[in-house]
């Protein structure tokens, strides 16, 4: 013992480190918020199916995660029986080669109601009646991108990013409506818009086969052929509405938007369940959100695809739980959004979803 009184062996009289160690073992916090379930390693080999892969997403994390959330979801919406869905539509998705995959949704009974733009149904219209959309680049090589678009212009071609349309089959569609589509409607005088996407399916449908078109009828003629209402809430912001306004000028044919809003909420409401596939934003994804803001009920399903963020406020890329809070998704319901490019995205989701449904 030194003169100090105190051992000089570092323990000060105290416990040895021997002793002493079984009391600091580490104990994690308390984890509310954290539950055990490690990362995965995706695992891709040549010859898988798009559901396997789907299943192998599961394992990851950020959008892949999310993707296999969203197949999980959309694939027990169209499982369920009790399920009237719903289908919004916006963006450039029939011109961008979309076309059939919606198509082929409508005549599987996979859509109860198809809520879009008149753009899409301009461009669905083109293609039933002998029309093509044709890759084309988003500049030229030499050119600044004003110079690319300059050219185009001169060359009467229209460009929607990296697709081209040659403006003769605007004329060709234009001709077509006032052929087929506005002289039996101008009888009934003021008509629904629902009514005119109806006559605009038949019409496809029936020149399609008349002219022995190579291209499937279509969007709009398979809704027509499986008694689909499509919705298009904006019919005025396209070509499609544009002439519409232009056939009302000197016949009495006329639209009243007002008329479509029955129907549409009569389906919401007597839905036992509902479910909603949101590919893009814009006025048919809130179109079809607000409609169970007059029906006791809420979606019990939704899926969304957009490349919008939420941050700024806007309603493209606003979350499906903000949705939960005005009412339009129920508490309880299943909802994942996948933040991307729908191109990618829908195929993809509607490809993994057929799969676990049909097998």
């Amino acid at each position: 013992m030194s003169d100090d009184g105190h051992d000089h062996d570092g323990t000060d009289g105290g416990e040895s480190h021997d002793e002493a160690g079984d009391d600091h073992e580490y104990h994690p916090p308390r984890r509310d918020e954290f539950d055990h379930d490690p990362v995965g390693h995706t695992d891709v080999r040549g010859g898988m199916t798009v559901s396997e892969l789907v299943d192998e997403y599961g394992k990851a994390g950020i959008g892949a995660a999310a993707v296999h959330e969203a197949v999980d979801v959309y694939a027990e919406m169209l499982a369920d029986d009790d399920c009237t869905v719903f289908l919004s539509l916006a963006g450039a998705m029939v011109p961008t080669g979309m076309r059939k995959v919606v198509s082929d949704l409508i005549r599987d009974g996979h859509v109860d109601a198809l809520v879009t733009t008149g753009a899409n149904l301009t461009h669905d219209a083109i293609e039933a009646i002998g029309g093509k959309h044709h890759h084309g680049a988003e500049h030229a090589e030499g050119k600044t991108a004003r110079e690319h678009d300059e050219t185009l212009r001169d060359e009467e071609v229209d460009r929607i990013y990296n697709v081209y349309l040659p403006q003769e089959h605007f004329a060709l569609f234009e001709s077509h409506l006032r052929a087929e589509v506005f002289p039996p409607l101008e009888e009934e005088g003021s008509v629904g818009i629902e009514r005119l996407c109806r006559e605009l399916g038949r019409a496809n449908s029936e020149v399609n086969e008349r002219e022995d078109i190579e291209e499937d009828a279509g969007v709009a003629a398979a809704a027509y052929e499986s008694d689909v209402p499509i919705y298009c809430p904006a019919v005025q912001d396209s070509v499609f509405g544009l002439q519409a306004w232009m056939y009302s000028q000197t016949s009495e044919f006329t639209l009243d938007a007002l008329s479509d809003m029955t129907p549409l909420t009569d389906l919401a409401y007597h839905a036992d369940k509902a479910g909603c596939l949101l590919v893009g934003g814009g006025v048919p994804k809130n179109f079809t959100l607000q409609t169970m803001l007059v029906t006791p009920g809420a979606y019990d399903y939704a899926v969304q695809i957009t490349m919008d963020p939420a941050s700024t406020g806007g309603l493209s890329g606003a979350t499906l739980d903000e949705a939960r809070s005005w009412g339009k998704l129920t508490k309880e319901a299943r909802n994942v959004t996948v933040q991307g490019d729908a191109t990618v995205y829908l195929p993809l989701l509607v490809a993994a979803a057929r799969e676990r449904i049909e097998n």
